[in-house]
């Protein structure tokens, strides 16, 4: 099954003083190497956000004006996607393997998204494969500064729970101790 990878890498990581949080090493690799990994059938891969050495082939983008959140993130990933199929991931995720992307594209069927779902029952918006036009029509007349939740969560969602440690990912300090 022929699908894109959209890395959203491109956040301030203010709960972290403002670091590169996609190229923090856990376990030994950046957290952005975790998502390619993950991402290793997907073409293209669109890592939106800053260029970064030592990524291999990937295309990058940025939001037109950078900064203005995952919607904006997306759009600009977005704008790049040639196929009907698009798996999206945060480029934070401590946890994300090649098997979970594997089991939501499976899950997907016919609706227009499979998104992973937490162990406390939240649906994580940037762990889900999606059907690009579905993802298009969603897309608010304004990207910047919207709501990933409410541009996302009018579409027919497949939830997939989460294996353990799946959907973990680095917010804070503690987090980072956490997986490292």
């Amino acid at each position: 099954m022929a699908y894109a990878g959209i890395v959203l890498a491109g956040g301030a990581a203010r709960r972290l003083s403002g670091v590169d949080k996609p190229a923090l090493p856990v376990g030994g690799k950046p957290l952005l190497a975790r998502a390619l990994a993950a991402l290793a059938d997907a073409d293209p891969v669109i890592v939106v956000g800053p260029e970064r050495p030592g990524f291999g082939d990937v295309v990058w983008t940025r939001e037109t004006s950078p900064g203005t959140g995952p919607v904006a993130a997306l759009a600009a990933g977005l704008a790049l996607v040639r196929t009907e199929l698009v798996v999206v991931l945060a480029g934070d995720l401590a946890g994300v393997r090649k098997s979970t992307v594997d089991r939501l594209l499976a899950a997907l069927g016919q609706a227009p998204g499979a998104v992973l779902v937490d162990a406390s029952g939240e649906r994580q918006w940037l762990l889900g494969v999606w059907r690009a036009e579905a993802l298009r029509g969603a897309l608010p007349e304004t990207v910047e500064n919207a709501s990933l939740r409410r541009t996302l969560g009018g579409l027919e969602i497949v939830e997939v729970p989460e294996e353990p440690g799946e959907s973990a990912d680095i917010d804070t300090a503690e987090d980072l101790d956490r997986f490292s």
